[in-house]
């Protein structure tokens, strides 16, 4: 399973934290979208910027 997380929000403004795992996620302009592996680590990244992305579950490796 993999999922597809979507930028939909900026991060000016944002704390360094959250601004380090939208950069570890790949995410770096609105609208992008990257797929990653479903796994605990991604899942805590996602967490933390969840307020930013959208998430959607897609048929992967």
């Amino acid at each position: 399973m993999a999922l597809k997380i979507t930028l939909d929000k900026g991060y000016i403004g944002e704390k360094p934290k959250t601004r380090a795992n939208l950069q570890a996620l790949g995410l770096r302009k609105i609208r992008q979208s990257v797929i990653k592996q479903d796994n605990e680590a991604v899942r805590g990244q996602i967490h933390v910027v969840r307020h930013l992305v959208t998430v959607e579950e897609v048929a992967g490796e």
